[in-house]
């Protein structure tokens, strides 16, 4: 993907990631070629299905869901993994003391770029969203109530002019397997399959003389908490350096400097 003309650059450059967060409403998934619960879904399908337990981070559907006991926790998770059984499609989860995490991504989803040349990515599609669904009616059998302004995930970013240079020493670092590299995407990023890591994207730099330390944070939250998140940031000393995305980007520096970017996909989010 390309970044539009005329755009306005951020203190941090943008990467891949954020270009197609920001341009999330307008991606072709619906061309009508290849099987609709495969085609990956816009901002504003995923909108329409109103999740109401659920929200749109990177590149996956995540809930969260409070429980009294780890018995409770582990009944519900077990009637998730039986729908998911059903449909042939399961969540990624997480259980702890008072919670349980999900998250929803296809590892085989469409994408059409302008040209209608076709990419496997990992994206949500329809399979994702029914199977949302399923698990919304099983927590309330189950008498389990979702937190989903709770929810975040994180990313690494890196800028960088020689993407498919070092691509390989961090899939090797990161995850030990040189496959991590460009899977679920068409560029260089590093993604471990089983999610051990935070994913690591590359973002456009220009070449410079001197090395240097060029990562940032990047902190997926819902939509209802991103204010919440900067002003506490900002009470606690950090500085607003460049909102000229938001709500989808608000970068956040430190008293040192080093930047991290809220990151919001506000298109995939319920209309009032």
């Amino acid at each position: 993907m390309h970044q539009p003309p005329d755009r306005p650059q951020s203190p941090v450059l943008l990467d891949r990631r954020q270009i197609r967060l920001l341009l999330a409403p307008v991606l072709r998934a619906d061309s009508g070629i290849g099987s609709p619960s495969v085609d990956m879904l816009n901002g504003e399908q995923i909108a329409e299905a109103n999740l109401t337990d659920w929200r749109k981070l990177a590149q996956g559907l995540h809930a969260r869901y409070v429980i009294d006991d780890f018995g409770t926790g582990a009944r519900f998770v077990a009637a998730v993994g039986e729908a998911g059984d059903a449909l042939g499609h399961h969540p990624s989860v997480s259980i702890g003391k008072g919670y349980v995490d999900l998250k929803l991504v296809s590892d085989d989803a469409i994408y059409r770029d302008d040209e209608g040349t076709e990419h496997v990515v990992e994206w949500v599609t329809q399979q994702d969203v029914d199977l949302a669904r399923r698990i919304t009616e099983i927590a309330v059998d189950h008498t389990v109530d979702a937190d989903p302004a709770s929810v975040s995930d994180i990313e690494l970013g890196l800028d960088t002019a020689r993407s498919a240079i070092i691509a390989p020493v961090w899939a090797a670092l990161l995850t030990g397997s040189a496959d991590a590299q460009g899977r679920g995407t068409p560029g260089d990023e590093i993604r471990d399959a089983t999610g051990r890591v935070p994913n690591l994207w590359f973002g456009d730099a220009d070449e410079h003389q001197t090395p240097g330390q060029r990562f940032h944070i990047e902190i997926y939250v819902a939509p209802e908490v991103a204010e919440q998140r900067i002003a506490a940031a900002v009470a606690a000393g950090g500085t607003v350096v460049d909102d000229s995305d938001a709500p989808a980007l608000t970068v956040i520096a430190d008293q040192d400097g080093n930047k991290g970017i809220v990151c919001v996909d506000a298109s995939a989010a319920k209309k009032d």
